[in-house]
C-alpha cells in the first residue's frame, strides 16, 4: 500500500508539473506510474488474496515501471531548467 500511495502522489505531482514543463517525458512518466501501480501493487494484492505464486513473477515489471517513471521525471526536470 505504501508504494501505491507514494506513486499516486507522484502521479498528482506529474499532473501539476505538466503545464509548466513541455515534452512527452512527463506524459510517459504518469503512464508508467499508473502501470507500475497496477502491475506491482495489483500483483501483490492478488498474490496475497489468492495465493497464486506465479503472480510474484510479474511484480518486478511494476518496479521497473516505477523506476523508469522517476527517471523520466528527473529527465524532464533537467531538460526544463
Amino acid at each position: 500500500v505504501t508504494y501505491q500511495v507514494m506513486h499516486a502522489l507522484g502521479m498528482i505531482a506529474v499532473a501539476l508539473l505538466m503545464p509548466r514543463m513541455a515534452g512527452a517525458a512527463l506524459h510517459w512518466a504518469g503512464r508508467l506510474m499508473l502501470a507500475g501501480i497496477v502491475i506491482f501493487s495489483g500483483s501483490l494484492y492478488l498474490l496475497a488474496l489468492t495465493g497464486t505464486r506465479i503472480l510474484g513473477a510479474i511484480t518486478p515489471f511494476g518496479g521497473v515501471a516505477f523506476l523508469a517513471a522517476w527517471l523520466l521525471v528527473a529527465w524532464a526536470a533537467l531538460k526544463n531548467r
